[in-house]
């Protein structure tokens, strides 16, 4: 059986990857949460490639397991792409996911419904393979957070062709669309080949 451990102990992230990859045969998958460790790693790269792979080979060379992680941007067209590769720490280092999505909902104010285009991008390393899948979805910005479901900008992102945010639409619905489950797809697909 092929393991594989996540680079995360985001338990959100942990349990969407789970769901997408459940049926490639012999993978086990694990995570850092697994073995009761969480290893600090600063994201302090410029982009999300260079992110994700800083992440993936940290966690390889202390479980010495091919490793997976992931890096996600919101990129919001009339921001000039922010918070784009700072997303998880918009609003500080220690910000919650409710101070994010205030701080943009708070920069965004005085632009109308019909210039809030924005994406989420996700950026997958597998190593040491060193393989980079990337997922993008495209959207907009909606005018007040909608949704329980989901996490992070989820209550504000309506994707293209639905009326609802993200934390409206069920976790099938979402896994069918989302940015990551595009890259989730793109590395089960080279899962399956090799």
């Amino acid at each position: 059986m092929k393991k594989i451990i996540l680079a995360t102990s985001n338990s959100n992230k942990i349990s969407e990857i789970k769901s997408i990859l459940k049926d490639v045969p012999d993978l086990r998958i694990l995570s850092i949460q697994d073995f009761g460790v969480t290893p600090q790693i600063s994201e302090d790269k410029n982009t999300l490639e260079e992110n994700s792979f800083k992440k993936a080979v940290c966690i390889y060379n202390i479980f010495r397991i091919p490793a997976v992680s992931d890096d996600t941007g919101l990129f919001v067209d009339a921001l000039d792409g922010e918070p784009g590769v700072h997303s998880a720490r918009y609003a500080g280092v220690n910000a919650s996911y409710s101070d994010n999505c205030r701080k943009l909902f708070q920069n965004l104010k005085n632009i109308p419904p019909e210039n809030r285009s924005a994406r989420f991008e996700t950026v997958i390393c597998f190593y040491p393979d060193n393989k980079l899948f990337r997922g993008i979805c495209e959207g907009r910005i909606s005018n007040e957070p909608k949704g329980k479901n989901g996490f992070g900008y989820d209550p504000m992102f309506i994707p293209e062709g639905f009326e609802k945010t993200f934390a409206e639409l069920s976790d099938s619905e979402k896994n069918n669309i989302s940015h990551r489950s595009k890259a989730l797809q793109e590395f089960r697909k080279y899962l399956l080949s090799r």
